[in-house]
């Protein structure tokens, strides 16, 4: 069985997480950002999976339960479990906590081994070959790991392994991480995915449990123990491949834990062989099919032409007049004549008036940018009325009004 960790906050998305669980957030277009840890769950054929809930989970909830029903008749299911306080009146102290909570469900399924994945990042992978690894090295734990830039690897937890793939040493977040010996440049880090034998989980987390100077974490306190006791083998993530993946797109996993990494993971499926794509049939991403038109251009006058440029367009957009440069337009967008968008990421709903301006922005859902307006040409004028991230990305709220 799996159980995915979908509690987090994500303070570091706000205003896009103001609202709305971090896993919840729109991506590309169509999808939600669980979409990609649960379609490569269900494409392996893992398919008894719960999600652990905690903060502002609604729509989280209600994406869970309107798009992902696999077949109960089969015993299949993706099951949203939010806080239970089965062990008192406390909320989720940690991802480790918010399974020693839900131990319950590992005592009903009875699995074997029990996939632990995060809910936020973009990639495609096998966990089968995570699972066949695991069951080849008597693991008692095996953390999936990818190679990062050595700076931005203090974000993570940093992996030490020797030559047979034991892991001898993890660092969670540290302040100098070591760099991989045959690479000063990058360090090698976890994903965030674990795999467990059951047993070994159960006791982690009960002993975590006892323990009043944890954090209750699995990257800061669970996978340190078990390294400590010789269980713990790392699983290369860009070993191995999933059907139909371009050699370019081997080993692609971004964390979008900041707003920067979010547009830039995004600005990433534009381009013309992009290094994740979104047409990949074989290892489909699944999400919600909603009952929407074909998205359409509109105008053909001198100045007033509806055109796309290397952007997405998801169904129900309308671009009616307006230019559109490499940006990814959600549902029903509608961007009107004489208007200009350009490097943006438009949530659902969105509408951009006549002869308005959007560069390097994103405007979360039923934002209405009016007739004239502005976004992202005067940086120092968008810091006073917007949120405005560390490289330039003007992003406005759900519904936030826009000033013109």
């Amino acid at each position: 069985m799996a159980m995915v960790l979908a509690g987090g906050e994500g303070k570091r998305l706000h205003p896009l997480t103001r609202d709305r669980a971090k896993p919840a957030v729109p991506f590309g277009g169509r999808y939600r950002l669980i979409d990609f840890a649960l379609s490569n769950l269900v494409n392996a054929r893992i398919v008894r999976i719960v999600v652990l809930t905690q903060y502002k989970s609604h729509s989280l909830d209600r994406h869970l339960a309107t798009t992902w029903r696999l077949s109960p008749i089969l015993g299949h299911y993706v099951a949203a479990v939010p806080a239970q306080m089965r062990r008192g009146p406390r909320w989720f102290a940690g991802s480790a906590d918010a399974i020693f909570q839900n131990l319950n469900i590992m005592v009903d399924e009875d699995p074997d081994q029990v996939f632990v994945f995060g809910a936020d990042h973009i990639y495609r992978m096998n966990p089968r070959y995570m699972l066949g690894e695991h069951l080849d090295t008597g693991a008692g734990v095996t953390v999936a790991a990818t190679r990062v830039p050595i700076e931005l690897a203090s974000e993570f937890g940093v992996i030490k392994a020797d030559a047979t793939g034991k892991i001898v040493d993890f660092l969670e977040k540290p302040a100098d991480p070591p760099p991989l010996p045959d690479d000063p440049t990058m360090a090698y880090v976890s994903m965030g995915n674990y795999l467990f034998d059951r047993d070994v989980l159960v006791d982690a987390v009960n002993t975590d449990a006892a323990d009043e100077s944890s954090k209750h974490d699995i990257g800061g306190n669970i996978i340190p123990a078990l390294v400590k006791d010789g269980l713990a083998w790392v699983h290369d993530f860009a070993s191995f491949d999933v059907p139909g993946i371009h050699a370019r797109e081997r080993g692609y996993w971004r964390d979008v834990g900041t707003l920067d990494s979010y547009f830039d993971a995004t600005m990433d499926l534009l381009a013309v062989e992009p290094t994740f794509s979104l047409y990949n049939q074989e290892w489909p991403i699944y999400t919600a099919n909603t009952p929407l038109p074909p998205a359409k251009t509109v105008h053909e006058e001198p100045g007033r032409t509806g055109v796309a440029l290397n952007s997405l367009l998801s169904d129900g957009v309308i671009i009616s007049g307006g230019t559109v440069r490499r940006s990814v337009l959600s549902p029903l967008v509608r961007v009107n004549s004489y208007a200009e968008v350009q490097d943006a990421v438009l949530l659902d709903g969105v509408r951009v008036g006549r002869g308005a301006v959007v560069r390097r922005a994103i405007l979360d859902k039923n934002v209405q940018v009016p007739e004239g307006a502005q976004i992202g040409v005067d940086l120092d004028a968008d810091r006073g009325r917007y949120t405005v991230s560390d490289n330039g990305i003007v992003v406005i709220g759900k519904r936030d009004k826009v000033e013109v």
